[in-house]
């Protein structure tokens, strides 16, 4: 795994259009050429290293990068305050996910695809950045997490994202404490009417990943964009 784009220093540690994010990469520049591109957002206080353990359990045709949060917060990073904090508004969204999109836009051409994977707030992440340019996404995968009121925000281009119907699995534990019963009512409602959505609920894995929902995420990928490019 290689680690790339080393941030720039930032003394006020808000995001900014100088900021560029931390990258960790499942293969070498030179054998990602034409590969189908896998984009993971961690969650809260987590960073980089912590989805990459999925890998193993994800097709292997895709190259996998996943990108490092802005902020630290406490032992990691975190993209943006918590909804609850007093520093919460959508501006801090956008801050965080612009650069992520700025960051794509020098990468994508070199793939075949850009598909986007989050864990918790990380899939606020996936999302927002689907909603910003839902042309550019292939699918997208939110495990345990949830999508941010736009607040009529023009970085979100909600009403392109309707149309197109990009293919989105949400894959949650109904007993999860942490993603609160609003925030999911709210992505509920969002996901049906701007996604093509697959939804899969589970026992017994609260906020977390299990090894069911990776086979079924697995097969979701296969699904939606290896079988789709091989006309399968």
């Amino acid at each position: 795994m290689n680690e790339s784009a080393t941030p720039r220093p930032n003394p006020s540690n808000q995001p900014s259009g100088g900021w560029e994010p931390v990258v960790l990469w499942s293969r070498p520049e030179q054998e990602r050429a034409g590969t189908p591109l896998l984009v993971l957002f961690h969650g809260y206080m987590a960073n980089e290293a912590d989805l990459m353990g999925l890998t193993d359990n994800l097709p292997p045709e895709f190259t996998v990068a996943s990108v490092r949060a802005p902020h630290a917060a406490g032992p990691g990073f975190a993209w943006f305050p918590l909804r609850r904090e007093e520093g919460y508004d959508v501006g801090k969204v956008v801050d965080a996910v612009g650069p992520v999109s700025d960051w794509l836009d020098s990468i994508r051409a070199n793939h075949s695809s850009v598909s986007l994977l989050g864990f918790s707030m990380g899939m606020a992440v996936a999302s927002t950045l689907l909603r910003h340019r839902p042309a550019d996404i292939t699918c997208v995968v939110g495990l345990s997490g949830y999508a941010v009121d736009a607040e009529d925000h023009d970085f979100f281009r909600d009403d392109e994202l309707a149309s197109a119907r990009v293919p989105f699995f949400w894959g949650r534990d109904q007993d999860d404490d942490v993603i609160t019963a609003d925030m999911i009512e709210f992505t509920h409602a969002w996901l049906n009417n701007h996604t093509r959505l697959t939804k899969v609920l589970y026992t017994n894995m609260w906020h977390s990943i299990s090894v069911q929902e990776l086979a079924h995420v697995r097969e979701f990928l296969n699904r939606t964009v290896l079988d789709t490019a091989s006309g399968r």
